[in-house]
């Protein structure tokens, strides 16, 4: 008799926390490079090395205590496990992932502010959670200008 493998629970698979919300997963690679690119520094200046290097410090501690959660309607921020922040998708205008080939910037855009977060959180499932909830093709443009009907002839 064999035995099958055991289950997969939704939470094990693809970051899925549940069937509609996905948590991302941490990427330390941001604070760690600026840590280690603080060590050639010193030979430099010892001031901006230790500069850089605090900076990557705390945004290693940040990548430990911060998660983002997509819901089905909303982007969550997590504290330690706790939402302190929520932004609703229908209030976002526009998202932007700066830098393709390591994407180190997230920038979004809503109804009344302007939010930017350094990507400490798999950059890949990022963009594919993005894409999924607030397509940019389908998001307002504040600057558009409303279609105008073209003079008959």
């Amino acid at each position: 008799m064999t035995q099958s493998p055991p289950p997969t629970t939704p939470s094990s698979v693809n970051d899925f926390v549940s069937l509609t919300t996905v948590r991302l997963q941490p990427s330390y690679t941001i604070p760690i490079v600026l840590v280690l690119a603080g060590i050639p520094l010193i030979l430099l200046s010892p001031w901006l090395a230790a500069i850089i290097s605090l900076f990557g410090l705390f945004l290693m501690i940040q990548t430990s205590a911060i998660r983002l959660e997509f819901t089905a309607s909303a982007l969550d921020v997590l504290r330690n496990g706790d939402r302190f922040r929520q932004f609703p998708y229908s209030d976002w205008l526009n998202w932007k992932i700066f830098w393709s080939p390591v994407p180190i910037l997230f920038y979004f855009r809503e109804v009344n502010s302007i939010h930017f977060l350094p990507v400490l959180f798999n950059a890949g499932k990022l963009r594919e959670c993005l894409d999924r909830h607030v397509p940019l093709d389908r998001l307002r443009n504040p600057n558009a200008s409303e279609p105008t009907n073209p003079p008959k002839s």
